[in-house]
């Protein structure tokens, strides 16, 4: 064998595990779950293909919609709520506007170390009605009879959800821009000074354009994270009262595993893969646009 026969299967030997990896538990599954939306499959025995009856069946059920619905929330409060927040957070950090650096990045961020389940059931326990948002609500409006039942309204039940994810995350992308932040060369910032930037200059013109990258990251993040909401929500609530807090993936996991509707279940997770894709190509759009400005 020549050397560079040897160079070439060396490659295939290195790459040959990771790729063997990657196809058996990403590739392979997705197929799979493609296939199995066009069955109506309820688990076990052999499947019967149905076209795109189920697809059909989901976009005329409206409980996909309200599922969709608060999904498009989420995404909302992720990527205009975390990210703005995370990332003003982070400047303040990194200009060191306030004293106690180590400190308060460390309280931002402790919130996303604590397991969705018990960050659900600490929230959920904090606006029930026995709880201590209704207490506080009866010191400040000097009345004993006041009770909180927001989780059993329609309209306002998804709230706390929001907030409590807004809470939560948002010390993801503090550390993530605050990281990145730090790359920034500080000659560059006091050129900038000594050329009698402003705060705001520095930001718009010295910072910002070279954190595209980051941000977009982020945002890919927030989308697909906030697609796939689950834990939290069905911790918190369980997609009531009558569906209006619930998302698309505890709408799949109900009728994948409650209602034992496989195929059912599978094209509703498809539908989740296009929709992130579409929203993520969207982004990328937008960006490029960004980018070329900047050039």
């Amino acid at each position: 064998m020549t050397q560079q026969n040897l160079k070439k299967w060396s490659y295939v030997v290195l790459i040959a595990p990771g790729l063997l990896l990657y196809g058996s538990l990403i590739i392979f599954p997705i197929l799979s779950c493609f296939t199995i939306s066009f069955t109506d499959w309820i688990g076990v025995g052999w499947p019967k293909f149905v076209g795109f009856q189920n697809y059909l069946k989901i976009l005329n059920d409206p409980v996909f919609y309200h599922g969709l619905r608060n999904n498009l929330l989420v995404v909302a409060v992720s990527v205009f709520g975390q990210i703005p927040i995370g990332f003003t957070l982070a400047y303040i950090l990194y200009r060191k506007m306030v004293r106690g650096e180590a400190f308060f990045t460390a309280m931002i961020f402790l919130p996303i170390t604590i397991s969705a389940i018990v960050v659900a059931i600490l929230w959920q326990q904090i606006f029930s009605p026995v709880g201590l948002y209704t207490a506080l609500m009866r010191i400040i409006k000097h009345d004993p009879r006041y009770v909180l039942r927001i989780f059993e309204n329609k309209t306002y039940a998804i709230f706390p959800i929001l907030f409590v994810i807004l809470w939560m995350y948002t010390g993801t992308y503090l550390i993530i821009f605050l990281a990145n932040l730090q790359k920034v060369s500080p000659s560059i910032i006091e050129a900038a000074i000594i050329d009698g930037a402003s705060e705001g200059q520095i930001l718009v013109s010295v910072i910002l354009p070279s954190m595209t990258t980051v941000l977009l990251t982020t945002i890919i993040f927030a989308i697909t994270g906030s697609l796939t909401s689950f834990d939290l929500i069905f911790a918190m609530t369980g997609g009531g009262p009558a569906h209006y807090t619930e998302v698309i993936a505890i709408y799949m996991y109900t009728n994948t595993f409650k209602y034992r509707k496989y195929g059912f279940g599978s094209a509703v997770s498809m539908i989740i893969v296009i929709l992130s894709i579409g929203l993520i190509s969207l982004l990328r759009i937008i960006f490029r646009k960004i980018e070329a400005k900047y050039e």
